[in-house]
């Protein structure tokens, strides 16, 4: 029997077990994906929807012969769970799998590559077998931050998702440190959370959520109830929080291109005073909200009166304004230099947009330029203390950040120095050693042709006794 002929029986006798022994895993129960545990995972809980998950992976065909295999590569496949990045068998077989587990599954065409096949290694209407180990697994972070992360226990419905300002209704259920804190329906518009205790994270997740999905939602401190925390609940500042989520249904607000010129400015008027109230409550993200929507419906519309154009460059200059301020608040300073910028394209002499882009720069170390930002709005106002005071800092900050530069360029230099001095005082020892022994050597020669010579002169000395 040759090699190819044993590694088919094998391949048939393997699929063969599974086909007896598997553990069929389809919804359907059509037996179109078949699974047999090899060794169990040591943890209790499985990957869900949308997971970010990590597995090695041997795939063969019916008849034994190996097309593809992760281990081959040294390197882990990563992939989500349930986003038809892979093939059917695989959402269905991983999903049912814990953290290292090894299992087999013998997948029908239907569950894999259908009757297109995926040439050149696996042809049309291949049933095929897999080996599979579950590495680990992770949520999915909602915004590449680690500041919200989703884990989808019930996939929702169609591909439509609430927007801001939405109409939703949710069931909620929130945990802190394993005790529920809440439990309830509420019916919330999105962006504006705050108002029924409900942390911004919940407002952000909602923008990638289906109608009918359950999720839970893993909130840090910053998209929970921050700094302050929610002494209602009993729930301690910069705590992380835990959600389970279910979308009922919502209504989504009108888009920018929906609403006329008149709706937009009136709207604007009633979101920038909600802004207002949520800046003075040190809401800052939601703040951030309800600017945000003054610069998407205004910043691009044409076409308007001169009077519209007037109200509009007012509620624009307004909206980059305090979205540069929550910015600073934030933190987020390079966030805040833009808005500033934005706001100073519109009035170029600015007091508030000059004094805050300063702020950032100065938060930033960019001592010079914050002075220049605050020397500006003293040619707008030689009344602003705050500037003055403020480019003194500037003037300090530049003396300390020269001074500590001076240090280390000083002790860097220092240490160049002292390095070229061992390196020298290196070389100079070993031109010493090479000067002792080359000395060693001319003497050892020296000395061998002493000796040479007073041989030959002993030996001449003999020859002429022997003559005489």
């Amino acid at each position: 029997m040759t090699t190819d002929e044993a590694t088919k029986k094998e391949g048939e006798v393997q699929t063969a077990k599974l086909a007896e022994q598997g553990e069929d895993i389809t919804p359907n129960k059509d037996r179109g994906v078949l699974k047999i545990v090899k060794r169990p995972g040591n943890k209790d809980e499985s990957p869900m929807i949308g997971d970010k998950v990590y597995v090695h992976y041997k795939g063969k065909l019916a008849n034994g012969k190996k097309f593809d295999s992760s281990r081959d590569r040294n390197e882990p496949f990563i992939f989500s769970l349930g986003k038809g990045q892979v093939i059917k068998a695989w959402d269905i077989g991983v999903a049912t799998m814990k953290k290292g587990e090894i299992c087999h599954l013998v997948c029908k065409p239907e569950y894999a590559y259908g009757s297109a096949g995926s040439v050149p290694k696996i042809p049309a209407n291949a049933t095929l077998f897999f080996e599979i180990e579950l590495l680990d697994f992770k949520g999915e972070d909602l915004f590449d931050n680690g500041g919200i992360i989703r884990r989808i226990k019930r996939k929702g419905e169609g591909y439509s998702n609430p927007n801001e300002g939405a109409a939703v209704q949710i069931h909620l259920k929130g945990f802190y440190k394993g005790r529920m804190f809440d439990c309830r329906d509420v019916a919330f518009v999105v962006g504006e959370g705050e108002d029924h205790d409900i942390p911004i994270g919940i407002d952000k997740a909602m923008e990638k959520m289906q109608r009918g999905e359950q999720c839970m939602l893993h909130i840090g401190a910053q998209y929970g109830f921050g700094e302050t925390g929610k002494l209602k609940f009993g729930i301690e500042p910069n705590a992380e929080l835990v959600y389970e989520v279910t979308l009922k249904s919502f209504e989504k607000a009108k888009e920018s291109w929906e609403m006329d010129t008149k709706e937009k400015l009136e709207q604007a008027v009633v979101v920038k005073e909600k802004g207002t109230f949520y800046f003075k409550e040190g809401k800052y993200l939601q703040a951030v909200i309800q600017y945000g929507k003054i610069v998407s419906w205004l910043d691009m519309e044409y076409g308007l009166s001169e009077k519209e154009a007037k109200a509009s460059e007012s509620l624009l200059l307004a909206a980059f304004l305090n979205l540069a301020m929550c910015n600073l608040k934030l933190r987020e300073y390079t966030k805040a230099i833009e808005f500033c910028n934005k706001a100073l394209a519109l009035d170029q002499a600015n007091e508030k947009g000059l004094y805050r882009r300063g702020e950032a720069r100065l938060l930033m170390n960019e001592f010079e330029l914050a002075k220049c930002d605050f020397q500006r709005v003293l040619e707008v106002n030689p009344q602003n203390k705050a500037a003055r005071s403020q480019i003194t800092v500037c003037q300090k900050k530049t003396k300390e950040h020269n001074e500590r530069d001076r240090k280390i360029y000083a002790n860097m230099f220092k240490k160049f120095a002292e390095r070229d001095a061992k390196e020298e005082a290196s070389k100079t020892t070993e031109e010493k050693e090479e000067k002792s022994s080359s000395e060693i050597a001319t003497e050892e020669k020296e000395e061998k042709s002493s000796s040479e010579i007073a041989v030959k002169k002993s030996g001449v000395e003999e020859e002429k006794e022997g003559h005489v």
